[in-house]
C-alpha cells in the first residue's frame, strides 16, 4: 500500500477507493511545507521541511487523491485549527445539528458520536438539543478546548477497531457525524467500515467534505494540502461505500468552505438496497462533464498556473505603484495559495487572523507575520489580500471600517481582482 520515505512521510501506491494501481499525475502543486506547521520565530525557517503536494487521479474508480501522505500523529496530535472562531462556521453547526435531528427524528435516547469532534462546537449544538454526545478526536490540545464545553471526547484517531470498542461500551449511535475528516483519512475504507460498524440498524453515517466538483468548477487548488487526501466526486463515493456495505441515501449540497457535499449513509438492506435515485442522478451529471475523464483535470492544470500569474502581477504591480498589502485568513487553503505562488513578505506585508493560537507565528514556507485581526482597527494596508475566500462575505462584512477608510479588498479565487465589499 505505502512505501516508507522516512517516520514522517510516506509513498502511497495503490488507490484508497478500489486498491488499485492506476494513478496518473494530474496537477502537481510543488513542494510545500505542512500547512498548519506555523513556524514560531525565524530561527526554525532553515529547517522547515517541504513535501510533494501533487494530485493524482484513478483511472480505474476516478477517485481524486494524494499519494504523498504525512503520519496523522505528525498533522493532527497538536493541532491549531479550531472551527469555534468562525461567525460562518457557527451558523452552520446550529443549521447542521437541526437538520440531522429532524431527519433522524432524535431525541434523548439517541446518541450522536461525531469524528474529528475538534473543540466540540458542533457536539454541542446536539447536546442542546437534548441528545446524547459522544466526540472522538486525536489532537489532545483541541480536545481540551472541547471539555471546556462540557464535552469530554475520546483523544485517539477514529478506526474500525476503535469503533467496535466505543459501541460495546456506549452501545449503537444513531448518527456517526464525520466534518470534514473523511478526506483526511489514508484509510478511507477502514473509515467508513468503522461509521457502519458503530451505527445502529436505522443509524445514519453523515459526512461533509470539500466537493470535488467545485474545486473544478471555481479553480479551489488551495484546497488541496497535505491534511486532503482525497477529493471526492460522486461517481467516486458510490464506489468507495459500496466497497464496505454502505449505500448513499441522500445527498446535500452545502455552500460551506466554498462549495461541500453532506452525504448520508446507511447499512445496504433489504430496504435500501442501492444509492438513491437522487443519487444517481448526480454521478450521471458528474460523467456528463467528464469527472471520470483526464479532461477536466489537464484543463484545471492549465488555469491553475494562469491564476498564478495573474495574481502575481496584480499585486507586483500594486508594489510597484507603492502601495501597501496584508492579507486576512492565516489557513490552510491559504498557505498553499501563498506558497505555490510564492507570494511572501516582498509581496505582502502580514497576515491576520482571528484564531489566537496562530497570532504570533508565521505563515509555513512563505514566513508571514501572523497578527490579530484586530491590528486593522488601527493600521489601513491599501489592500487586503483574503486567503479564506470562503469566508470572504464574513470577512468584509466584519471589515467595513477598515474599507470605510479606504482599504480594499483583493480575492484570489477563482480570478484575481479586487472588489468591493
Amino acid at each position: 500500500m505505502t512505501n516508507s520515505v522516512n517516520g514522517t512521510h510516506y509513498l502511497r501506491t495503490t488507490c484508497r477507493g478500489c486498491g488499485g494501481g492506476n494513478l496518473e499525475a494530474c496537477l502537481p502543486l510543488g513542494n510545500q511545507p505542512l500547512a498548519n506547521s506555523f513556524p514560531k520565530s525565524a530561527d526554525e525557517f532553515a529547517d522547515e521541511a517541504r513535501f510533494p503536494l501533487d494530485v493524482y487521479r484513478c483511472r480505474d474508480c476516478s477517485l481524486i487523491q494524494l499519494l504523498d501522505v504525512i503520519a496523522p500523529e505528525v498533522l493532527f496530535r497538536d493541532y491549531i485549527y479550531v472551527t469555534g472562531t468562525s461567525d460562518t462556521i457557527a451558523a452552520h453547526n446550529i443549521k447542521y445539528a437541526d437538520a440531522v435531528v429532524s431527519e433522524l427524528d432524535l431525541g434523548k435516547d439517541d446518541l450522536v458520536v461525531e469524528v474529528a469532534s475538534n473543540d466540540g462546537s458542533l457536539l454541542s449544538c446536539f447536546r442542546d438539543q437534548g441528545v446524547k454526545t459522544l466526540g472522538i478526536e486525536p489532537a489532545r490540545n483541541i480536545a481540551a478546548m472541547a471539555r471546556e464545553r462540557g464535552i469530554d471526547p475520546i483523544a485517539e484517531f477514529f478506526s474500525a477497531d476503535l469503533a467496535r470498542r466505543v459501541r460495546a461500551e456506549r452501545g449503537a449511535a444513531s448518527a456517526v457525524v464525520a466534518n470534514n475528516v473523511l478526506a483526511h483519512v489514508d484509510d478511507t475504507r477502514d473509515f467508513l467500515a468503522g461509521g457502519k460498524a458503530l451505527i445502529g440498524e436505522n443509524g445514519r453515517v453523515i459526512t461533509e467534505f470539500p466537493y470535488l466538483g467545485e474545486l473544478l468548477d471555481r479553480m479551489e487548488y488551495d484546497t488541496v494540502y497535505h491534511e486532503h487526501l482525497c477529493y471526492f466526486s460522486v461517481i467516486a463515493l458510490m464506489k468507495l461505500y459500496e466497497s464496505v456495505g454502505l449505500v448513499i441515501v441522500r445527498i446535500d449540497h452545502m455552500p460551506v468552505h466554498g462549495g461541500s457535499l453532506r452525504v448520508y449513509a446507511t447499512h445496504q438492506s433489504a430496504q435500501h438496497s442501492g444509492h438513491a435515485e437522487s443519487v444517481q442522478a448526480l454521478a450521471e451529471e458528474e460523467r456528463g462533464k467528464g469527472y471520470h475523464t483526464a479532461a477536466p483535470y489537464e484543463a484545471l492544470a492549465t488555469a491553475v498556473k494562469a491564476n498564478r500569474e495573474s495574481l502575481l502581477e496584480l499585486l507586483r504591480t500594486l508594489k510597484r505603484e507603492g502601495k501597501t498589502i496584508a492579507a486576512y485568513g492565516a489557513s490552510a487553503k491559504g498557505n498553499t495559495l501563498l506558497n505555490y505562488c510564492g507570494i511572501d513578505t516582498g509581496l505582502v506585508d502580514y497576515i491576520v487572523d482571528k484564531n489566537p493560537l496562530k497570532v504570533g507565528l508565521y505563515t509555513p514556507g512563505t514566513h508571514l507575520p501572523v497578527k490579530p485581526a484586530a491590528i486593522l482597527e488601527s493600521e489601513t494596508p491599501d489592500y487586503l489580500l483574503i486567503t479564506a475566500w470562503n469566508f470572504a462575505d464574513e470577512i468584509m462584512r466584519q471589515q467595513a471600517d477598515y474599507a470605510s477608510r479606504g482599504g480594499k479588498f483583493i480575492l484570489p479565487i477563482p480570478k484575481a481582482a479586487v472588489v468591493e465589499s
